[in-house]
């Protein structure tokens, strides 16, 4: 058997993998409504495109208050990433974060269900940080208390063909101590970039890339310089340029306004220099702030920063504009997703049936 229960789903990053990897979800769940509804449609997508109709139980709410859980031995895998802001080197790192404590709801499934293997995903800070080096061990106490011997690694999602720098933690669980499980190695020898990602897609505003980021770039009255041009502060708010030339740095789930990353259009189209290493030259060498920015510099569209995630291109997104964001930047990215699912799938000698042209369509 080869099915999975998914927890803490948001629009269904991780479960897409693990779906194109072979697996089969049997229950998904989400406190938030918007994430559930692209995570429905996501799903009922991939059933029209493989014939193979997706009817598990997806349900909305706060998993500690569902009331029909799955139960033992309904799947082989338990899979999820809980909330990280508490953790997040981007919040506050506050130990008392009542969302903190979702890492051990997690396991508490996990105790329930007791699939075959489990996977957690969070955010780096958990896993390398020393204010949750005690956290971190008690997860993994508590993992091997209800029997399961687990393995720690820190993976970087331009390693698995993601055109974005995205270090996540997997904390990956085995019931059985005698399988051997080892993390998925880099599936590309070079690392993908913006331009990558973008150029796939449709003209900015055309069917397809049309849901625009309306926050306008004007420069910042005192910027802080760095020495690169793509750090720092030389615009208002905190969404930085991205180097085109390079993988994105990991996208917010607070993109929607002043936060969205930048680009340069220019140079996605024709590959010119990119202006704000002028700019920053210019700053550096004691010029002054500029009045106003090129239209040439905008925000990144929804269906860009889904590109990045590598979320399949016709992803159908549920929610205002600020949700679709925010459950794009919550995610883990497919592809990431899918190498992991590979390689829990070769230890556990499953013989799966992939399908990963599922990442790049759904429609």
């Amino acid at each position: 058997m080869k099915r999975f229960v998914s927890l803490y789903s948001g629009a269904g990053g991780l479960d897409l993998g693990f779906i194109a990897a072979g697996f089969v979800p049997v229950f998904a769940n989400d406190i938030s409504a918007d994430a559930m509804k692209t995570y429905s449609a996501a799903m009922d997508a991939i059933s029209k495109k493989t014939g193979k109709t997706l009817n598990h139980r997806i349900v909305t709410g706060d998993i500690r208050e569902v009331e029909e859980l799955p139960e033992r031995g309904s799947a082989e895998l338990v899979i999820g990433g809980p909330p990280c802001q508490g953790f997040s080197v981007a919040g506050k790192m506050d130990p008392n974060d009542p969302r903190s404590r979702h890492v051990f709801d997690f396991l508490g499934m996990v105790e329930r269900v007791q699939p075959r293997a489990f996977v957690m995903e969070n955010v780096k800070a958990l896993a390398k940080n020393k204010r949750w080096a005690g956290t971190i061990a008690d997860i993994r106490k508590k993992a091997k208390d209800i029997g399961y011997e687990t393995k720690l690694e820190v993976l970087n999602s331009a390693d698995y063909g993601v055109p974005q720098t995205r270090e996540r933690m997997f904390l990956v669980g085995f019931k059985d101590p005698s399988i051997e499980y080892d993390y998925p190695k880099p599936t590309v020898k070079k690392w993908l970039s913006v331009v990558d990602a973008l150029r796939g897609l449709p003209p900015l505003g055309e069917p397809g890339n049309d849901q625009t980021c309306k926050a306008k770039v004007t420069t910042a009255k005192n910027p802080v310089l760095r020495p690169s041009p793509f750090a720092g502060m030389l615009f208002n708010g905190q969404g930085r340029p991205m180097d085109m030339d390079k993988p994105s740095p990991t996208l917010p789930a607070s993109m929607g306004g002043n936060r969205t990353p930048i680009v340069d259009q220019e140079t996605l189209e024709t590959g010119a220099s990119q202006w704000v290493e002028k700019y920053h030259a210019e700053l550096q060498g004691g010029g002054s702030v500029v009045d106003s920015v090129p239209i040439r510099l905008r925000r990144i569209s929804v269906q860009e920063a889904a590109a990045i995630q590598t979320f399949p291109r016709d992803m159908p997104w549920c929610g205002s504009q600020c949700s679709r964001y925010r459950q794009i930047g919550n995610a883990v990215p497919p592809k990431m997703a899918f190498a992991v699912a590979l390689s829990v799938a070769k230890a556990l000698d499953m013989d799966l049936e992939a399908n990963p042209s599922l990442l790049d369509e759904l429609g």
